[in-house]
């Protein structure tokens, strides 16, 4: 089993702030993330989430990073927001509709969006590209930080910033921040099948 929290403390040791794009899918899991990396690092958000259903839903996830956004008062921090295309989006996950959460289905949405991400990166220069997902506790690190790897090979300009958020008390203080915030909180993944 991989140490990515170890992966991520090497963060401390880099030079100069790199240029970092890192995915992120709603305000509630970009808490602690944003606060630990802007110490390090130049960060751009990118908010590619044509998973999200419906598109209300979609509004209500960037307003609350936004929110956040404002809170931190950080003009340093850009955020770049995807088109939105849910419908050609769902046609790719079609074939696993009837996967359980947390299966097949989920691991392809993981790398269609981290996929966007490091095509972005990619092309606007940036040096490290990552994801907060592995900030909740329904998602699988060892499944984002191995498409991360993956990726890396397919766009070897950018680097992979492996993370697992929710370790070393990530996911406490992002609770108890979000808790403070009292930001807009969903009910469910994002996909319509994750709503059924």
């Amino acid at each position: 089993m991989n140490n990515y929290q170890k992966h991520l403390q090497q963060i401390r040791e880099l030079k100069g702030r790199p240029r970092l794009l890192i995915h992120i899918c709603c305000g509630v899991c970009s808490v602690y993330p944003l606060q630990y990396l802007r110490e390090y690092f130049d960060i751009t958000i990118f908010f590619s989430n044509s998973n999200i259903y419906p598109y209300e839903e979609f509004e209500k996830r960037l307003n609350a990073l936004k929110t956040y956004l404002d809170h931190l008062n950080d003009p340093s921090i850009k955020l770049i927001v995807d088109r939105y295309d849910n419908p050609s989006y769902m046609e790719k996950l079609q074939e696993y509709k009837n996967e359980p959460e947390g299966g097949k289905r989920c691991k392809l949405c993981y790398k269609l969006r981290m996929e966007e991400t490091f095509k972005y990166a990619s092309a606007h220069h940036y040096q490290y590209c990552t994801t907060v997902m592995s900030i909740s506790n329904r998602k699988n690190a060892d499944w984002l930080n191995e498409i991360g790897a993956e990726l890396q090979e397919k766009y070897p300009e950018v680097t992979y910033l492996y993370a697992d958020f929710k370790k070393g008390d990530g996911i406490i203080r992002n609770d108890l921040l979000n808790k403070d915030l009292g930001l807009y909180h969903q009910n469910y993944c994002g996909c319509i099948y994750s709503i059924r």
